[in-house]
């Protein structure tokens, strides 16, 4: 063993343009999770901002209406994931976007462990490896982002080669973060509704806000049409979380297809809803 005066210490350091191809090829058996990914960062952004409010941290706007929206442009080639969580700063976007692997959401759950109960209950993802999934399916991704603190909002343009510009978007932008794809040939499939809403289901059937799905290109409805309200495509109070009591034939039939994609008898989901949380909520270990 050498000896450490003659050592030389250093850190071991990893360049963009050879990671990227292994994230591409090898981070994920399918293509398809980087929408899980992307959901999951949006869903913990709004997770943060709720914490923050309940530790009065964050004022809350009354009557405050948090979503995902995930919309896509077959014209522009583009899928959107944005929410109106607690975005992010100028410094924090470079930490957590341009530093791969720094879990933003364990610094986060560090920092207010032990505030209250149960503070770093239901954030999902590890502000990582996630957020570059996007790079199986897009050759450049954008990162709009404003923070709750009022602080300038900042665009990020990231491309597979590794390189990044950066810059100031001003103050005219809403809290929250937006991440666009500009999808590469193999990311082409996605750009459909029932493509998108069969992974969205697959995975993100149970996340606790709101999700949206919206074709941009869709017809809007003539003169005299009534206009639909938009659904989510998630339910954000499954039936585990209610009292057996408070639970219709009716419910248990819509929601025993969505969660197992079988037909089950009613006395089958008294018996197996322990589980259930933990299949829906750990769909996802490495996010950003």
């Amino acid at each position: 063993m050498a000896n450490d005066k003659e050592a030389r210490h250093g850190g071991i350091s990893v360049e963009s343009e050879h990671l990227f191809p292994i994230i591409k090829k090898w981070l994920y058996s399918e293509k398809e999770i980087f929408l899980r990914e992307l959901v999951s960062n949006a869903v913990d952004a709004v997770t943060k901002l709720r914490r923050l409010s309940s530790l009065g941290e964050y004022e809350e706007d009354e009557g405050a209406k948090y979503r995902v929206d995930v919309s896509f442009n077959k014209t522009d080639r583009t899928i959107t994931v944005s929410d109106n969580g607690i975005g992010m700063t100028e410094k924090e976007l470079d930490r957590y976007i341009c530093k791969v692997a720094l879990s933003g959401a364990m610094e986060f759950m560090q920092k207010y462990e032990g505030k209250t109960e149960g503070a770093g209950s239901g954030i999902i993802g590890h502000f990582g490896l996630g957020f570059y999934s996007a790079f199986m399916v897009a050759d450049e991704v954008e990162v709009i982002t404003r923070s709750y603190t009022g602080e300038s909002a900042v665009r990020w343009v990231g491309r597979e080669s590794g390189e990044y510009s950066l810059w100031d978007e001003g103050t005219e932008r809403t809290r929250g973060t937006s991440v666009i794809l500009h999808l590469n040939d193999e990311g082409e499939e996605y750009l459909s509704a029932s493509k998108l809403r069969e992974i969205l289901e697959k995975y993100c059937a149970f996340m606790p806000v709101e999700i949206y799905l919206t074709d941009e290109e869709s017809e809007p409805k003539k003169d005299g049409e009534a206009e639909a309200l938009p659904k989510p495509v998630n339910d954000t109070a499954p039936l585990w979380q209610k009292n057996q009591s408070e639970c219709t034939d009716e419910q248990y039939r819509e929601f025993i297809p969505r969660s197992f994609r079988i037909t089950a008898s009613r006395s089958f989901i008294c018996i197996s809803t322990p589980i259930i949380p933990s299949i829906s909520a750990g769909s996802s270990s490495s996010r950003v």
